[in-house]
């Protein structure tokens, strides 16, 4: 299993793992952006970038990390997530 250094505060779980899919870390988006903010000193923008192109961007096989935007059952059939 990997873990995605440096976001231990954005880590919300695991997957459960089944017959097509590994057992992979799963990371809070949200919180991975607070973590930039904060420690990087980032402004929203910056850290939002920064998180597609190298966070999210960096594949790393099969046991990548995954990362989840939290939502409602409604927000996410509104397209407001």
């Amino acid at each position: 299993m990997l873990f995605a250094d440096g976001f231990e505060k954005a880590f919300v779980g695991l997957t459960i793992p089944s017959s097509n899919r590994n057992e992979v870390a799963v990371y809070d988006y949200m919180l991975c952006i607070d973590v930039l903010m904060k420690r990087d000193g980032m402004n929203e923008e910056d850290a939002i970038d920064y998180f597609y192109f190298n966070v999210v961007g960096a594949y790393v096989g099969e046991y990548t990390p995954v990362f989840i935007n939290r939502a409602t059952m409604e927000e996410a059939i509104d397209g407001q997530v």
